[in-house]
């Protein structure tokens, strides 16, 4: 029999201030997107990578006010599929909890095995698979501490990622200025050709990239439970999402400044290769080293918030029962729930290790389609939980109309092609089983209801 969906509002832990929620949201969301896959959405479309990244930014802001807003009204230990649940029926909460869980487990396959990669070069000899297993054993160990230390150390890898960041802006206009020694080779766009130069379609592919780069709102979402006011979650959104999005725009804006767009490579950081030519040995391994906690800051994130998504799932009857089961101890954990978690994580891994890069890269952008399915669905069911006021229904609108077009984009490029296809692989096996179950769903609520 399916449990009924409680609200946490009595939850001991919710501690957490505002800005300790925004910084949360910065360590979520920074990371090798923004890091390393940057790089794809400027050869995709040079100078108006500025532009889809305002536009990333605002559908950003706009999904994460619907959500805020929804868990102010009723926090949920399920964030959005337990909204989804209850605007649309079981159907709804099972499919966008299980999209969301195969594609945050691949995305982070992905991200172990760049972070791995970045980390030979210091440990070149060292095989890949053990780098891969060593941050992985790390991150699992961090889903041991709570979310109370979760969310400091979050907040602490959010403050150095922005440290990082910000270095590279001081930097960038040292050089620009002429204090450091260099030769920019950048230009200011004079002209809409200039600024489009793969055209409309170049920058229409580009969007899925720059909404990549702002993915994590989710964990945010789960984490807005342990907030002390739940009625500040829009407000941490607000001032993360603004914070994040200026120096998003200035750093690349500084990047595309000193040199050329034409001059960034698709497997490395563009702000590394931005400094490569201006004598300062010392940048690639430090950026490297923010990349890498950038990356591993992102992959705990994700796993924190799995879990936390599997575990409701199990509490509600979508998932297997023992994936419940919490540990009788003081510290208590869904242990069944974080070994499911370990073996996907280990075959994200292992597929990530032994597949062409071609293939395992369509499998993760596959991964990043089913995120922002997730993010549309999100607008769809806001209207049904909470009264929305005409500028709310405006936003709802825009929004919906900026991720429609980030996931339509895909078809437009042969890098992003094949994992649109991918990603409906994905979403058709979960509408089969949700068809599958739907007769015993029935049969348990015809006895509830006796």
């Amino acid at each position: 029999m399916a449990k009924k969906t409680t609200s946490d509002n009595s939850n001991k832990d919710a501690n957490l201030a505002w800005w300790q929620l925004s910084l949360i949201g910065v360590g979520c969301i920074i990371g090798t997107g923004f890091f390393l896959a940057t790089s794809i959405a400027i050869k995709m479309t040079g100078p108006s990578v500025i532009l889809a990244f305002i536009m990333a930014a605002c559908a950003t802001y706009i999904v994460f006010e619907a959500l805020g807003k929804m868990s102010a009204k009723d926090p949920q230990k399920g964030s959005f599929r337990t909204y989804a649940k209850k605007a649309y029926g079981r159907w709804a909460g099972f499919s966008s909890g299980w999209v969301y869980w195969c594609s945050e487990i691949l995305i982070i396959g992905s991200q172990l095995t760049a972070i791995s990669l970045l980390t030979k070069l210091w440990f070149p000899d060292v095989r890949l698979w053990i780098f891969a297993l060593i941050y992985a054993i790390c991150g699992l160990l961090i889903l041991f501490i709570g979310a109370k230390a979760f969310g400091k150390l979050e907040s602490i890898f959010g403050v150095m990622k922005i440290a990082a960041i910000f270095m590279f802006i001081v930097i960038a206009i040292l050089v620009l200025t002429g204090v450091i020694d260099g030769n920019p080779k950048g230009e200011v766009p004079q002209s809409i050709n200039e600024f489009f130069p793969k055209g409309v379609f170049g920058f229409w592919s580009a969007l899925l990239f720059a909404f990549y780069a702002h993915g994590g709102i989710e964990v945010m979402g789960v984490m807005a439970i342990h907030l002390r006011n739940k009625e500040d979650a829009p407000k941490s959104g607000k001032v993360m999402l603004g914070l994040l999005g200026l120096i998003y725009v200035i750093a690349l804006s500084l990047a595309l400044l000193l040199i050329p767009y034409t001059s960034f490579k698709a497997d490395k950081s563009p702000f590394v290769t931005a400094l490569s030519s201006f004598n300062l040995d010392f940048f690639p391994h430090v950026f490297t080293a923010a990349i890498i906690i950038a990356g591993f800051s992102t992959m705990s994130a994700s796993l924190f918030s799995v879990t936390t998504i599997l575990t409701t799932l199990s509490e509600e009857g979508d998932a297997p029962a023992i994936f419940s089961k919490q540990t009788k101890k003081k510290l208590k954990m869904p242990l069944p729930a974080i070994a499911l978690t370990s073996i996907g994580l280990i075959i994200s891994i292992v597929t990530s290790l032994l597949l062409p890069d071609k293939v395992y890269e369509y499998i993760t952008t596959a991964a990043a389609l089913m995120l922002l399915y997730n993010w549309f669905f999100i607008l769809i069911m806001y209207q049904r939980l909470i009264e929305p006021t005409k500028a709310d229904k405006v936003k709802r609108i825009i929004g919906m109309i900026l991720v429609a077009a980030a996931v339509s984009g895909a078809l437009f490029h042969a890098t992003s092609r094949p994992g649109f296809y991918i990603s409906l692989v994905f979403v058709s096996v979960i509408a089969i089983v949700v068809l599958l179950l739907r007769k015993r769903w029935k049969k348990e609520e015809a006895q509830n209801s006796v």
